[in-house]
């Protein structure tokens, strides 16, 4: 059954390329206006040019650095002076920093992941969080990794800040599960990113699902019919499965 986002408002972090581009594109098809956020102008642009040529949806470009916290805090308080609401969040924007021997990290690096991946998802929830319990349905998608629990050798900054999301995206659910607000983190697994290539750099892309794949099966957490919170969705064998940490 095609998925009908038509009156519903997201945003989407990260739009300019990658998985967030795909889910953006995604999500305007289904004819969701959507919020697309990122650094890039340019990439905001050619995402915007995509969705028209797709003929459903429309996008509001927000070139915003997620370093800029204010920034933040003014995107909450102009989609409530637009919309007056927000149905969908998916909170995809991410950086690796370094892959490195945890004493060899530096400290401007380390600050600057947990910045980005951390306090930056923590204080767009917070701005958003509001808007999303005046929506009938409203639905949070948090992107996470698999770098969150197998704590692999090399991989801390990011690992750790992983860890973190998850474990607010879970807070947050318990928080709201009594409201129609869904809230959820999604997994996307090896993806053929530049973030992946970044760190694989002797791995055939070629081999990996591409970000429009991926995007197709994270769809569905934006649905008004999705009953789960709290869960975590891992891509395996060609769909998404959840799974609930233990409490």
């Amino acid at each position: 059954m095609t998925l009908d986002l038509s009156g519903r408002v997201a945003v989407v972090t990260g739009a300019s390329r990658g998985i967030g581009y795909f889910i953006a594109r995604e999500l305007a098809a289904a004819g969701a206006h959507v919020i697309a956020v990122a650094r890039t102008v340019g990439g905001l642009e050619e995402l915007d040019d995509q969705i028209k040529a797709d003929g459903r949806g429309q996008a509001t470009l927000v070139p915003l650095d997620l370093a800029d916290m204010t920034g933040i805090d003014r995107l909450g308080g102009a989609i409530n002076e637009r919309w007056g609401k927000l149905d969908i969040l998916v909170a995809n924007a991410g950086i690796l920093g370094v892959i490195s021997p945890i004493g060899h990290v530096e400290a401007k690096t380390f600050e600057k992941v947990m910045t980005i991946n951390v306090t930056a998802t923590w204080r767009l929830i917070r701005s958003v969080d509001p808007l999303l319990r005046l929506s009938d349905a409203g639905r949070a998608i948090i992107m996470s990794s698999n770098a969150a629990h197998s704590a692999r050798a090399f991989w801390a900054p990011y690992a750790a800040s992983k860890a973190a999301v998850e474990t607010m995206m879970r807070s947050w659910a318990h928080e709201t599960e009594s409201l129609p607000l869904r809230v959820n983190a999604a997994d996307p697994g090896p993806t053929r990113t530049a973030m992946r290539a970044q760190a694989m750099p002797g791995e055939d892309p070629e081999t990996l699902p591409h970000p429009s794949e991926i995007a197709k099966r994270i769809l569905p957490l934006a649905s008004p019919a999705l009953k789960e919170t709290g869960l975590i969705f891992q891509a395996k064998h060609n769909r998404f499965v959840a799974y609930r940490q233990p409490e």
